[in-house]
């Protein structure tokens, strides 16, 4: 389910950016939001999916108190962020909004369709404070704040088939050379050493995300995101290339990863059976392996933290992935007072266990008393750990940055990994990523 999530943006992302050009163009005129259709109502327009079932659960409890009353309006998964892009500066325009924060948000910001937060804030200071920061400061665009979190935290971690490395002698690696290493004793073994969903292109930005973090830390990437095109030719950018083409022509990733995809279950299969050691991956790998191979999760599939670099300039608690999903706000709402009311709830205790129940890990300041009901207690505690702890939690980069920067980054990764490009034509293709 959340896998989903995750995917549909970047498949609908292609198209919904040229919609972008033509529904944002009329965004002066001033029609009314769906508010329209009834003085008395607000609308909360969310992906659709299995944890829409939380979502009804708080839209009743809010329609209990409030005179205003919320209905829930969902759009089918795959259709859902190009049907959000035409209907935005529509009369059937929502008044609040499903979004991945991010550069998801930033061409609606730009085009001055939302509201900022900031006064909802500042006479409730739980709309910000209730909320980890790292996770929070994600729907953040030029200062001001734009979404409030809700759902669930999705960071990157690397996974491992805990029987294949003890049969292979090899531990969990705390660094990028025991990584290394463990390839070489992996591959002596017959074992692809990482399985790799490269035909999904997106598996494999995880690694420029977490190597270009430990290597230069979180700057580098803010940096070119904002628009300075040299980050991407700097020693360090250089460096963390590097890195990769080692793990690449080690035979890391065996050769045949741009055939093998994770949305049709082939990398968690390759982990599962044993014919890999490790996955880098999102957080929904445990519910994916969990659905696919309930055996393997209970006994034998391990998880933590990406290794470290010797000298890198990154904290090594710093993470990446999918910070969370958001609400955000249109503008021309006609019941703000009726919306900050409804968005306080997605800090309640009521949030918080329904989303624990159907396997999200939501990250408000009163998640930890109620992870002992997750479905896998450990599991969300490491997760919620690592995430609190983390310095920077850095949004993935095909995430930051706008819809129209999605498949040039998808295609530079690709063609890095499979050599039809080196280091210089991957810093030129990043540079010449629009950033507006």
């Amino acid at each position: 389910m959340r896998r989903h999530a995750r995917l549909s943006r970047s498949l609908a992302a292609g198209s919904a950016a040229v919609v972008l050009g033509i529904t944002l163009t009329a965004c002066g005129s001033g029609s009314g939001s769906s508010g329209d259709s009834g003085s008395g109502e607000i609308h909360v327009l969310v992906y659709g999916d299995a944890t829409n079932k939380v979502e009804k659960q708080i839209v009743d409890t809010f329609n209990k108190t409030s005179k205003v009353k919320a209905v829930l309006d969902t759009i089918p998964g795959a259709d859902y962020q190009q049907k959000l892009q035409t209907i935005i500066n529509t009369k059937q325009a929502p008044d609040v909004f499903f979004n991945w924060g991010g550069g998801s948000i930033k061409p609606f910001v730009d085009a001055g369709l939302l509201m900022p937060l900031d006064d909802m804030i500042a006479k409730d200071p739980g709309l910000k404070a209730n909320f980890l920061s790292s996770v929070f400061d994600t729907a953040v665009v030029d200062g001001k704040a734009y979404g409030v979190p809700m759902r669930g935290t999705q960071p990157v971690l690397l996974f491992s088939n805990t029987k294949v490395l003890a049969d292979a002698g090899v531990s969990a690696p705390k660094t990028f050379d025991e990584l290394l290493a463990a390839v070489q004793t992996l591959k002596g073994k017959g074992v692809t050493p990482i399985a790799l969903g490269g035909g999904d292109q997106w598996p494999t930005l995880m690694w420029f995300e977490y190597l270009y973090d430990r290597v230069a830390g979180p700057d580098l990437f803010k940096k070119a995101l904002g628009g300075d095109k040299a980050a991407w030719a700097s020693e360090d950018s250089k460096k963390a290339l590097g890195m990769l083409k080692q793990l690449i022509d080690a035979g890391a990733f065996g050769t045949n990863f741009d055939s093998v995809k994770f949305t049709d279950g082939g990398s968690p299969a390759l982990l599962a059976r044993g014919k890999a050691a490790f996955e880098l991956m999102g957080s929904w790998e445990y519910s994916t392996q969990q659905d696919a191979s309930p055996d393997f999760t209970k006994t034998s599939l391990g998880y933590g933290s990406f290794p470290t670099v010797t000298g890198g300039k990154g904290d090594p608690k710093n993470v990446v992935g999918n910070t969370n999903n958001f609400y955000s706000v249109l503008k021309k709402t006609k019941h703000p007072e009726a919306v900050a009311e409804f968005l306080k709830l997605q800090y309640s205790d009521e949030f918080v266990q329904g989303q624990l129940a159907i396997g999200n890990l939501p990250t408000t300041s009163n998640t930890p008393k109620f992870l002992s009901s997750a479905a896998n207690p450990a599991y969300s505690t490491f997760q919620f750990d690592l995430v609190k702890a983390a310095p920077s939690f850095q949004l993935s980069w095909d995430q930051a940055y706008p819809p129209a920067a999605i498949t040039p980054i998808h295609q530079a990764v690709q063609q890095f990994f499979n050599g039809q490009i080196d280091e210089n034509g991957f810093i030129k293709a990043m540079q010449a990523l629009p950033n507006s």
